[in-house]
């Protein structure tokens, strides 16, 4: 593509339009911004110095999205009306086609113009509502509104592809999507211009060069030494570009940051010592953050205040994280897409997983330490709620204007003190809302054990080699009197040592029954053993439908018997002693009991049973203190972990 070169209109230097399609241009020793005009060059104003925001992009560098190379042309940054400034990046593509790369606190989103389906589908700003869908727009059916604003050009460099105007607010909308969509609504035009695009990686944009702040080449946060306007002291910015407020570690003053120049805001009089000093870098994730903030909130139930503290984490790279202490259990906390998320009454879906309302509250910052990304204040509230899934917390924050989810991941305090040397760290007493069971492994053990222990049954079961060791038939003749009975003994038989022996009896009998009371005996030392063995079986018509009760086969089982040979001992009772009666006696060995196979599993479970009530126990404890506790109701079904 050709170039065209042109005069500042203010300094005369010479500036050059690259892209075809760019509108503007920043004049590099003026600031001023230059127009391309029908004509002759317009001069839009002079922009504000750029402020330094530690990104790694810059003018002039290539990259690739979805196999397609850009070059980024220029940049503005926005002042945001909580205070801080973002960049906007912008990505000229082949055949004249942008892509806006919006960098925020570590993450970047691109994005590309699109059309507005209809007028008709238009909504205006104030009608958009905070976590809802956006309505009547098509287009824009799968997105949520996470936030809504007034931002200002503050600064710019470098080739713009549309108008920009020094100093011009802009009435915008942000939404989110689902799998990292993002949108944008600007409303300083009408129609509003629409920007669709998504969540993006450096990676993806081929600079995994640009991101590789690990473990064992971090990229730090580099302090600047500064002044307390209040007391002279000397404090530190560790995230100077992101900065809004500060606490003066010498006087206790919150101050004011204005691109480095500090503003006495007031003095803080609660002391509060944090557990881990600001400065502390420790590393999770494989990435190492540097301690910069500290707050501390509170929410208050039936009258009572309930503290907590967080500890605000930065790294350049990826922006910043939290790590929250509460009655002494961790947790830490990264950003959530607010389309990613959705809520219901009492729940709240997140990748697949169904986290339930534990609290809702209006939380109050109550002190701060170090530095913070907005314009933080003592006495400021916004509504939170909190949805456990352990060892995972969702948790939302909204005011009037934003709404933002995160994910805290439970951490053992053992953890916390082992990332930052910490020593006498507070054990917890308490069961925390997100707490994961600590013996959950057991039911996996158990798991396992319980498969090898069916599996070896069904083994033992296939392959058992029962054998019959004595079979013989008795013809019963019919008994002079009822109480005329007669001892039949069996043929001789062997028996082996540690084989278990059953005892079966079949007799072809109907609506009657027949006792056997048995002794096995040992021929070589005349001990014996005792037995029962009844049958009885009954059948016959009733209501036009057969039935049938007991069977014509009965078994009993013996334990293992020393080896040796043996005799079976019948006194044999019968109901119709009169009839003659064909008996049929089996005794075999080495037989595979069902009911030893389940009272093997059975004592297999006995501890993860003991441990089940255990569980029971310690989810209780874990919404105590909740109002939605699912023990309060009846219909409720608790499986958090």
């Amino acid at each position: 593509m050709s170039s065209v070169q042109v005069s500042c209109p203010s300094c005369g230097a010479a500036v050059t339009f690259t892209i075809s399609s760019a509108l503007v241009v920043v004049c590099e020793f003026c600031r001023s911004v230059v127009g391309r005009g029908d004509r002759q060059p317009e001069d839009y104003g002079k922009i504000a110095v750029l402020v330094g925001t530690a990104s790694p992009l810059r003018v002039g560098l290539t990259g690739s999205y979805k196999s397609q190379p850009f070059t980024l042309t220029g940049r503005a940054q926005f002042a945001h009306q909580a205070g801080g400034v973002w960049d906007e990046w912008y990505a000229a593509f082949p055949n004249d086609r942008w892509g806006w790369l919006a960098e925020a606190q570590g993450r970047f989103y691109l994005t590309f113009q699109r059309d507005l389906l209809s007028r008709e589908s238009l909504i205006p700003a104030d009608d958009l509502v905070l976590g809802e869908w956006v309505p009547d727009m098509p287009s824009l059916s799968l997105y949520r509104v996470a936030e809504k604003g007034v931002a200002q050009t503050a600064s710019a460099e470098g080739e713009i592809p549309y108008t920009l105007i020094p100093g011009e607010t802009h009435v915008y909308a942000d939404l989110s999507g689902p799998h990292g969509a993002f949108a944008t609504l600007d409303y300083n035009q009408e129609p509003p211009l629409l920007f669709l695009g998504h969540e993006v990686t450096l990676t993806e944009l081929g600079w995994a060069h640009l991101g590789q702040g690990t473990a064992s080449t971090p990229k730090q946060a580099t302090a600047v030494q500064l002044a307390c306007p209040h007391c002279g002291g000397p404090l530190a910015l560790r995230a100077p570009d992101k900065t809004e407020r500060v606490t003066c570690p010498n006087c206790g003053s919150l101050l004011d940051v204005n691109h480095g120049q500090l503003k006495y805001l007031t003095t803080l009089t609660l002391k509060v010592t944090p557990l881990i000093p600001l400065g502390a870098v420790g590393t999770f994730n494989g990435q190492q953050f540097t301690t910069i903030g500290f707050l501390r909130r509170s929410v208050t139930f039936d009258g009572l205040p309930y503290h907590w503290d967080e500890y605000l984490l930065y790294q350049p790279l990826l922006g910043f994280r939290w790590l929250v202490h509460s009655d002494h259990h961790w947790n830490f906390v990264e950003p959530v897409p607010v389309g990613m998320v959705e809520s219901a009454e009492r729940t709240a879906q997140f990748r697949q997983r169904t986290f339930k309302l534990y609290q809702d509250a209006s939380a109050r910052v109550e002190h701060v330490l170090g530095e913070c990304y907005w314009k933080v204040e003592v006495g400021e509230t916004v509504q939170t709620a909190d949805y456990v899934h352990p060892p995972l917390m969702l948790s939302k924050e909204q005011n009037e204007s934003e709404i933002n989810w995160s994910l805290g991941t439970y951490m053992p305090p053992a953890e916390v003190a082992r990332i930052f040397a910490l020593t006498d760290i507070p054990q917890p007493q308490k069961v925390a809302p997100n707490q994961p069971y600590p013996h959950s492994q057991l039911f996996a053990y158990w798991g396992w054990l319980l498969l090898a222990g069916l599996a070896l049954g069904l083994l033992l079961f296939i392959s058992a080699s029962s054998r019959r060791v004595m079979n013989q038939i008795y013809q019963l003749e019919p008994a002079k009197i009822a109480e005329d009975s007669a001892v039949y003994f069996s043929e001789p038989f062997a028996v082996r040592a540690r084989e278990n022996i059953r005892i079966t009896a079949d007799a072809p009998i109907a609506n009657t029954w027949v006792e056997i009371d048995g002794d096995i005996i040992n021929q070589a030392t005349d001990e014996s053993v005792g037995f029962t063995l009844p049958i009885e079986y009954y059948h016959g018509v009733e209501d036009g439908e057969r039935w049938s009760e007991g069977g014509q086969r009965g078994s009993t089982y013996l334990s293992a018997l020393p080896a040796g040979t043996y005799v079976l001992g019948l006194d044999i009772h019968r109901e119709h002693w009169q009839q003659p009666l064909t008996l049929s006696v089996t005794v075999e060995q080495g037989v595979p009991r069902f009911l030893h196979f389940v009272g093997t599993l059975f004592l297999l479970s006995l501890i993860p049973l003991l441990m089940a009530f255990h569980y029971a126990s310690f989810n209780q404890k874990r919404w105590e203190d909740s109002e939605y506790s699912p023990f309060n109701s009846a219909e409720s079904d608790d499986s958090d972990d």
